[in-house]
């Protein structure tokens, strides 16, 4: 099992430079028989034969990298284990934390080593690449660190520390990237990486009526090329270059990346709207057989020759498309965004009733062992609400983005397919989305439900993620909505480390309460292992006003009933052992050190508005 502890841990580190005097990657057959059949079914059988010896140079190059000692790592790896308890993710920009004088990805070293009490043991840092637009999605230069956070170096001294996670911004690319640029030139080497079209009218009508389009912005954006006039593939914004995997030379570019970041540090890869990879008119252009095939050959290359790493896919759109992406359990992603469990929680505060949330979490089954949800309330974009369609009624969702925008949401849409516009995020900080911006209302009843809503993510089987600002209950930023016309910066706003410090080590201020609630919560969900995401779970239909669930090790010994009142009054609750599975006198919260006697087989108590209680049997 991995141990972690506050100090830096002995690392296995690629090497720089690749040593060919030692025996090369040798494919196996079975490998090499997937690879050859996904390389076919995309491109033909001449082309997997054309590209196949490619493909098996580069995955020689990265084995190359590796000293004796990961090699001897690897061969021990176990994969049910990729996750366990112990996993705690931090979402957050390297730029999110500043200090005059010192560079951000430092500053945020720093704070994140002050503030974790031993629970989060992986960063995500979201795209630290050169960007020209969208906070880092549109990559200038894929290989490089932006020099105004930091350098490799300073990427390389987190992971001394803490496994970390990274972006593969796999669908486009920026339109300042020299990918992009050459294209313009008429470079021949680039024509083909790129989805154009010498008219607009290349798509017809139908076809454009088809396309899912996550934005409200049109699908083809003109440039002027040495070539004339192209009208070119954007799915998410004029800047934002959809790359054509139609062309074999796309895919090699992007695996010889994938494994780039993995030498560079990288123990999960977050595989950025993989949803939209296959352009396809005539169709919606996501979900396609080939997008998933895409997925499927880069999880056979990791398994391969880097075995250990994990792929996340994000994939916001429906629970039961989002959730194809596990694939047969085996042969896609490790772990799949559940982004169906954001809107939900909103659901269940806002009505105070958590009967919708626990007919859903009873129903939600990993396919493998291997498998796992990375459960996040926020992100660095908001709360997105395509997971959410067909577990709840339009009505319901409407009332989700009526709540929030009454404390200071906004709302971003996405183009349905007659040509209107649907709601397709909330753009709002989990803070204000859960309290108001400015609520009146007494702080510590603030914190308690801010916290009371945040622990549903930590008690559901999966490995919970948890975005900076949520850690730090930050409100709304509208300054900065109203500086950058962007309503998602209203939950990227850039915080003072001094500041910070100082509210931190004060007992007084609402941060340093929130920050010990945090602290409180995670160390408790990291050290028990019945929060193993392989681990059995058990939802209880007790009371409309509780979320209640039994989480139980992988051994089969270790238990914890966490109840959850979701209402802002006092609500008794009786549970009887049957219904819990267990014969126990006595529980303990391990939260708040109090102790419960049964009554006859029955557990009764009385949860505050709010309360959180974890209990274990005593």
């Amino acid at each position: 099992m991995k141990e972690y502890s506050d100090y830096p841990r002995k690392r296995t580190f690629y090497a720089p430079d690749p040593d060919f005097s030692r025996p090369l990657y040798a494919m196996p057959p079975d490998i090499r028989a997937r690879l050859g059949r996904r390389l076919s079914f995309l491109y033909g059988n001449d082309g997997a034969r054309v590209y196949m010896p490619e493909l098996e140079r580069i995955l020689k190059v990265h084995h190359a990298h590796k000293p004796s000692e990961m090699i001897e790592k690897e061969a021990r790896y176990e994969p049910s284990e990729r996750f366990s308890e112990q996993d705690l993710i931090l979402i957050t920009y390297g730029d999110i934390i500043k200090r005059d004088g010192k560079n951000t990805l430092a500053t945020l070293h720093e704070f994140v080593n002050n503030f974790n009490k031993g629970s989060i043991n992986t960063l995500h840092i979201l795209p630290f690449f050169p960007y020209s637009s969208d906070r880092g999605f549109a990559v200038v230069d894929f290989r490089q660190v932006d020099p105004k956070l930091g350098n490799w170096d300073d990427i390389r001294r987190k992971k001394l520390r803490y496994d970390l996670m990274f972006d593969s911004v796999m669908n486009h690319v920026s339109s300042r990237s020299e990918m992009f640029r050459e294209f313009i030139k008429g470079n021949p080497r680039y024509r083909d990486f790129f989805i154009a079209y010498d008219s607009p009218d290349a798509l017809t009508p139908e076809q454009r009526r088809k396309i899912f389009r996550p934005r409200t912005s049109d699908i083809l954006t003109p440039f002027v090329t040495l070539n004339g006039l192209k009208w070119v593939w954007t799915t998410f914004s004029e800047d934002q270059i959809d790359l054509n995997f139609r062309n074999p030379d796309v895919l090699l570019n992007v695996i010889e990346g994938i494994l780039f970041y993995i030498r560079r540090g990288a123990d999960i890869l977050r595989l950025d709207a993989v949803t939209y990879l296959w352009a396809e008119p005539g169709t919606e252009s996501v979900h396609l057989p080939q997008t998933h095939t895409i997925v499927k050959l880069v999880r056979d290359v990791v398994d391969a020759v880097a075995s250990g790493v994990a792929l996340v896919t994000e994939t916001n759109v429906s629970h039961n498309e989002n959730v194809s992406y596990f694939g047969n359990g085996f042969d896609e992603a490790h772990m799949v965004y559940n982004f169906a469990l954001p809107p939900l929680v909103l659901h269940t505060f806002y009505r105070g009733d958590s009967r919708t949330l626990s007919t859903w979490a009873a129903r939600l089954e990993p396919p493998s062992p291997v498998t796992t949800f990375f459960n996040i309330l926020d992100t660095h974009d908001g709360i997105g609400l395509m997971g959410a369609r067909g577990i709840l009624t339009g009505t319901e969702i409407d009332g989700i983005i009526k709540e929030a925008q009454q404390r200071g949401a906004y709302i971003s849409n996405k183009m349905a397919g007659d040509k209107t516009q649907e709601p397709y995020e909330i753009n709002t900080t989990w803070w204000s989305a859960i309290n108001g911006d400015g609520s009146g209302e007494d702080m510590d009843m603030q914190i308690i439900r801010y916290w009371a809503s945040r622990s549903i993510a930590l008690v559901l089987r999966g490995v919970p993620g948890v975005y900076l600002h949520g850690v730090l209950g930050s409100p709304n930023d509208h300054e900065r909505v109203r500086v950058t016309g962007i309503k998602r910066e209203v939950n990227r706003g850039i915080i003072d480390s001094e500041i910070l410090e100082r509210e931190f080590n004060d007992d007084v201020p609402r941060l340093s309460r929130i920050l010990r609630c945090a602290n409180r919560l995670h160390t408790a969900r990291t050290r028990n292992r019945a929060f193993h995401p392989r681990g059995d779970q058990k939802i209880l239909h007790i009371s409309p006003f509780v979320f209640a669930v039994v989480r139980t090790s992988p051994e089969k010994n270790e238990h914890i009933l966490a109840l959850i009142n979701v209402t802002a009054v006092d609500r008794p609750v009786e549970i009887s052992g049957a219904s819990v599975g267990l014969s126990c006198r006595r529980w303990l919260d391990i939260l708040s050190g109090r102790r419960f006697k049964t009554d006859d087989a029955t557990l009764k108590i009385t949860l505050a508005a709010y309360e959180v209680v974890w209990l274990k049997p005593d």
